[in-house]
């Protein structure tokens, strides 16, 4: 019988310098705090949701 390795698929980073309006960031450390995430992995999903949710129109796609 064979059995199936357990992978751990890595995500690949690159790291960039962002500058937020300081009331901004402090709402996001909240939220990342309440939810018991990293301030990275918030600002990765709101990026992803409003990428999949944005106006074409907007994008000029």
């Amino acid at each position: 019988m064979a059995v199936d390795k357990f992978h751990i698929k890595k995500q690949e980073y690159s790291n960039r310098t962002l500058r937020f309006p300081v009331e901004l960031l402090e709402e996001l450390n909240t939220i990342a705090t309440n939810k018991n995430i990293s301030l990275n992995q918030l600002v990765v999903k709101c990026c992803e949701y409003a990428m999949k949710n944005i106006d074409d129109e907007e994008t000029g796609a």
